[in-house]
């Protein structure tokens, strides 16, 4: 599918919710930018999204201000709030910031709501390129519950998919390489919504450039991955993910569930990464302006999680305020290259002389190795023994320990690990 060529490896960027909720400015944005240019890109990082409600003049956290007037075109298209993003005044809308952060040498991405403004329909505003207007598209019973700028668009009226060319149309124009669309995806709750995700397909093929589709929130549910697959990069199989270790625990059980669906260009996604500083101007999660509340061990635990299930890597966090902990996180090139180059993730049986919440989670490397995380999901110090041979076709394999950068010792073909509560070890076992 041509598609998946747009994203053959996990996408690894920065994110603005975490920290700003919807209420992120141009200069935020920029210096973010700025950082990982300096700091991240050398390991990979490319992506700089700006989430959601940057047409929304009056945001001011993740607390959203409802049937408020937001920046909008003459046909029915959301731009950026000029007072917000300067560079967008004058109808230049994100082209200014794009180049910016691709004169760093990196990718542009935005979030969007699926649908129609409701000011728009309201409004029976034009739409570009169809004599349909905004309220003959809108299907007026199709809203998010938790978010009153739209209502659906109705794919099934003459000028739905015309709508939808004209958002990817402006969004080519301004360079935009990565588009996040919101209310779309939540299978249990909120309806997957088939029909636009076919329109936005159809829509990004016809505007001549690449962009990244990642679809939110989750969770996705499984029998929608063959149609998930063929229309998206990515797509949430949870809702909104926070520094709260119920919530790290509970991702095993949904990687297990969508490991199989797992490939090169279609990736079922985590969410974020909230580590570092979050919470500035977002009160989701929680809490208010903190360090992520992840232990370190939990913080580790869950890249290694990440990586060996090969999550796209959205960091949350102000990038500006990482300590050198945080940024060893991101940094570790042999970790990065197990989410970059492994395939075929999956969890081992639990076995039965394993203490309680004890998990065995492995990718296969290119090399023919494999990667293998060991995970202690309990609240008391534990200790694992591992067979090499159960896992590698020869007991004398090679073991390297990959966030302690170092090779290690399996003596008698054993491979030994004292593992902290809620604590893990990642290694690459090698013939």
């Amino acid at each position: 599918m041509k598609h998946h060529g747009y994203a053959q490896t996990p996408p690894l960027g920065w994110n603005s919710w975490d920290c700003y909720g919807a209420s992120v400015t141009e200069e935020e944005v920029r210096g973010n930018a700025d950082y990982m240019a300096e700091h991240l890109k050398p390991h990979g990082w490319e992506y700089v999204v700006v989430d959601i409600q940057w047409y929304e003049p009056g945001a001011y956290s993740s607390r959203y201000r409802p049937f408020v007037p937001l920046e909008m075109d003459e046909y029915s298209r959301l731009i950026p709030a000029a007072n917000r993003f300067p560079s967008a005044a004058d109808g230049g809308g994100f082209r200014e910031l794009a180049a910016y952060v691709h004169g760093l040498g990196l990718k542009f991405g935005i979030h969007i709501m699926r649908g129609i403004p409701r000011q728009a329909v309201h409004a029976d505003t034009k739409l570009l390129g169809t004599e349909a207007t905004a309220r003959q598209i809108a299907h007026t019973n199709s809203i998010c519950p938790w978010n009153t700028d739209m209502y659906g668009v109705d794919p099934s009226k003459e000028g739905a998919q015309a709508y939808y060319d004209s958002l990817f149309e402006l969004y080519a124009d301004w360079g935009v390489d990565y588009v996040k669309v919101d209310d779309i995806a939540d299978s249990r709750l909120y309806g997957y919504h088939e029909g636009e995700v076919e329109l936005i397909r159809q829509a990004i093929e016809n505007s001549g450039r690449d962009m990244v589709l990642s679809l939110s929130p989750g969770p996705a549910h499984v029998d929608k991955a063959e149609h998930l697959i063929a229309n998206a990069n990515l797509w949430r199989m949870t809702d909104d993910y926070w520094d709260h270790w119920f919530l790290l625990r509970g991702m095993f059980e949904r990687c297990e569930a969508w490991a199989p669906h797992v490939g090169p260009g279609h990736f079922p996604d985590c969410d974020m990464l909230p580590l570092g500083r979050i919470g500035i101007r977002s009160v989701d999660g929680g809490d208010e302006d903190r360090m992520t509340r992840f232990t370190r061990d939990e913080q580790v635990t869950m890249m290694t999680l990440w990586s060996l299930f090969r999550s796209p890597l959205m960091f949350g966090g102000e990038l500006r305020s990482n300590d050198e902990w945080t940024l060893s996180l991101l940094t570790n090139d042999e970790v990065l290259a197990v989410s970059r180059d492994g395939s075929d993730p999956r969890p081992l049986p639990q076995r039965a002389e394993d203490p309680d919440g004890i998990r065995i989670w492995t990718s296969r490397r290119p090399d023919g190795g494999l990667n293998v995380g060991l995970f202690n999901l309990g609240d008391e110090p534990a200790e694992i023994s591992l067979a090499l041979g159960e896992i590698a076709s020869a007991p004398d394999a090679r073991v390297r320990d990959l966030w302690a950068r170092q090779d290690v010792a399996a003596p008698e073909g054993l491979l030994r690990a004292e593992l902290p509560p809620h604590g893990s070890r990642l290694f690459a076992v090698t013939n």
